[in-house]
């Protein structure tokens, strides 16, 4: 099949990662810094000569019955939407996600608290082929590409949508001035049927998650944030590590900006820029690729979008206290 590529095997994925939390874990559903947040991604990903790897999403969670459970319990509901596209839209599919989440605090220090969180998710997905616009060895005529021909493929089809569970669990230590996460997660648990042929075996494979992120106030208004994740599918894997710094310009109209930089799994090396303001965040990054694809001929551009809209809390410090993914 010429022009094809495998992409429907795995999940799209973020190098802003911890600014799509609903995409890593579920179990991070209502893990703000506030009672709701709205979260935006958009991804260009260069994969070649041809049209970019497009990835958007949209996320909503939300605290509920803040003020009727114990101190120290918190119930969340979340959902996503995602859809990518590549080649120019010959491959597309959408996704959509329902999450809850439960989070109890197990223990109380002098200077912070430990909590335990589990979420459970389950997925819709559909990706669809526009067979019009795909050509196959069998058309080859020696001068060029004949759609009229037969593909020589009998058993081509419409690939049916799909359901898929997904669970995680996270470890959080909450203070005053610092916050540290850790989770573990994996998708599509009951590994659906996925393929565009009539093979039953053709599935979609469990993806699992690692990951941590740790927060802490400064002084002088800055704040440090350090995080990194591994995700494997089938025989894909990588991880992603680094460190951003941010400097609250204004407390009182909870103003900030940030820098930081990402290392990806041998592949590029992700510099970030945020600016917050009020309710509102917003995330630039660009992957500067350092592997061999930086020779491959054509456009090499990879650059992601976020923008999230959340509840403003302040800790006692009195200091502003963002960390990306709460």
């Amino acid at each position: 099949m010429a022009g094809a590529n495998p992409l429907w095997a795995q999940d799209p994925s973020f190098s802003q990662f911890w600014a799509s939390p609903l995409n890593i874990n579920p179990a991070l559903t209502g893990n703000i810094n506030g009672d709701w947040r709205v979260i935006m991604n958009f991804r260009s990903q260069w994969i070649g000569p041809t049209a970019p790897y497009v990835t958007g999403t949209i996320s909503h969670d939300r605290k509920l019955f803040v003020e009727t459970l114990p101190e120290g319990q918190r119930f969340a509901v979340g959902g996503m939407f995602m859809y990518d596209k590549t080649m120019g839209g010959v491959l597309q599919s959408v996704y959509g996600s329902g999450n809850v989440a439960y989070n109890v605090q197990i223990a109380e220090g002098y200077n912070n608290n430990h909590y335990l969180g589990a979420g459970v998710g389950l997925i819709y997905g559909h990706k669809r082929m526009d067979w019009s616009r795909v050509v196959f060895g069998e058309q080859y005529t020696g001068r060029g590409f004949d759609v009229n021909l037969p593909t020589g493929e009998s058993a081509l089809s419409t690939m049916k949508p799909y359901l898929s569970s997904s669970a995680g669990l996270t470890y959080s230590i909450g203070g005053d001035k610092s916050n540290f996460d850790f989770g573990v997660s994996a998708f599509h648990l009951n590994k659906p049927r996925q393929t565009f042929l009539e093979d039953d075996n053709q599935r979609l494979a469990t993806r699992y998650a690692v990951h941590a992120n740790y927060e802490r106030n400064l002084n002088n208004g800055l704040v440090l944030t350090t995080n990194g994740i591994y995700q494997r599918q089938t025989t894909a894997s990588y991880f992603s590590v680094g460190a951003g710094l941010g400097y609250v310009v204004d407390e009182l109209t909870s103003t900030s900006v940030s820098a930081g930089v990402w290392y990806w799994s041998k592949n590029a090396i992700v510099p970030y820029l945020g600016f917050s303001k009020g309710k509102m965040q917003f995330g630039f990054s660009s992957d500067v690729l350092i592997s061999k694809l930086r020779d491959s001929p054509g456009k090499r551009s990879t650059w992601e979008v976020s923008i999230i809209f959340r509840d403003v809390k302040r800790k006692n410090s009195g200091i502003i206290y963002c960390p990306p993914w709460k």
